[in-house]
């Protein structure tokens, strides 16, 4: 599954835990694609919003996050911060490529 990034405008941020490093990265990466009007959403990975389009996960979750979402994209990412997925995420919108 593939989304071209100027159709992007939900991402979230889905955690184990639903606190600490995962609000912070949201927080961030909201600020980061205010500019594209893209809102950013913090979630657990049980309860992901219907409406997502983008799901980015720590990759430990990324099967449940996939069993939780129909239709969204869902990336994994290695560490909550200079991870190259959110760079790469933005650059998508910002530029229009594609993610998947």
């Amino acid at each position: 599954m593939s989304i071209q990034g100027k159709d992007i405008s939900k991402v979230v941020i889905a955690c184990d835990a639903g606190m600490g490093s995962s609000v912070m990265v949201a927080s961030q990466l909201a600020k980061r694609l205010k500019p594209y009007k893209v809102t950013v959403q913090h979630s657990p990975v049980n309860e992901i919003p219907a409406d997502a389009q983008v799901v980015l996960c720590q990759e430990g979750l990324l099967a449940r996050a996939r069993q939780n979402t129909s239709g969204a994209v869902v990336i994994g990412f290695h560490s909550f911060l200079g991870d190259p997925v959110f760079d790469r995420v933005e650059a998508a919108i910002r530029d229009g490529g594609e993610l998947g």
